[in-house]
């Protein structure tokens, strides 16, 4: 671990960005690790706009299969996505906390308006009408669209691989302005949130921290590096911010 000084204001801008790794002790599988979800799927196969033109089926088949494991209820928030929304409760400045989970934990926690910038499995998209809505059961290409009633048209409102994410622009504000940015459970692979911590070195104003179960790529741009489980390190690091610990 390595440290350098946290702000000491409880009014400063906080931006939080969490990945896959915060999600894996509530039972969700990962993307990246060894066994995780592309050892056994290829990306070409279900995750870019390619697969959805070429085997649609395919493609809402892979979805429909996580979407069901999310809603089984045996996938429950895990004491680091509490603590996050602890943090947002609690904090008298901004914070904004934007996922790479398309899971909807952060929100069953209580965190108030995560930011999903890689899309929500719970959602619907029309690509007809470009209308959004919510989604919970199995989808296929006989779907109508809620809005415009047009089958064949709808898909998960997931960010596929070639896709821009979501809201780009006000995250990219926010970590210009931040005086503290957490990087959690993610593997530093996949831009642009990869670029992020780099993003907030570059403005020269926020402490940057990465909270991980082991190094991710771009370790070594962090000021703060804590390692260990989420469900344990999460909640400290969050204590310490709140209650002024050293």
């Amino acid at each position: 671990m390595t440290r350098a000084d946290k702000p000491t204001s409880k009014t400063g801008r906080i931006v939080i960005l969490t990945g896959a790794g915060i999600s894996k002790e509530s039972g969700l599988d990962t993307f990246r690790d060894p066994g995780g979800i592309w050892d056994r799927v290829r990306i070409e196969d279900v995750a870019t706009p390619d697969a959805f033109a070429r085997d649609p089926d395919r493609v809402h088949d892979f979805y429909n299969t996580r979407r069901r494991n999310l809603l089984a209820g045996k996938v429950r928030p895990n004491p680091a996505h509490d603590a996050l929304a602890r943090l947002e409760a609690s904090w008298a400045g901004e914070v904004l906390l934007v996922t790479q989970n398309i899971d909807n934990l952060h929100e069953r926690a209580g965190s108030r308006d995560p930011l999903h910038m890689h899309g929500e499995i719970l959602k619907a998209l029309c690509t007809s009408c470009q209308d959004d809505s919510p989604w919970r059961h199995d989808m296929d290409t006989a779907s109508p669209c809620p809005h415009c009633g047009r089958k064949g048209f709808l898909r998960v409102k997931v960010v596929w691989f070639g896709e821009m994410p979501y809201e780009m622009e006000r995250i990219q504000a926010a970590l210009a302005a931040c005086d503290l940015f957490l990087s959690i459970g993610t593997s530093g692979h996949v831009y642009p949130a990869a670029g992020f911590v780099a993003e907030v070195r570059r403005a020269g104003r926020g402490h940057t921290a990465e909270l991980n179960l082991e190094p991710s790529q771009g370790q070594s741009l962090f000021a703060e590096r804590i390692y260990g489980l989420a469900s344990e390190i999460v909640p400290a690091y969050v204590e310490d911010l709140l209650g002024g610990k050293t």
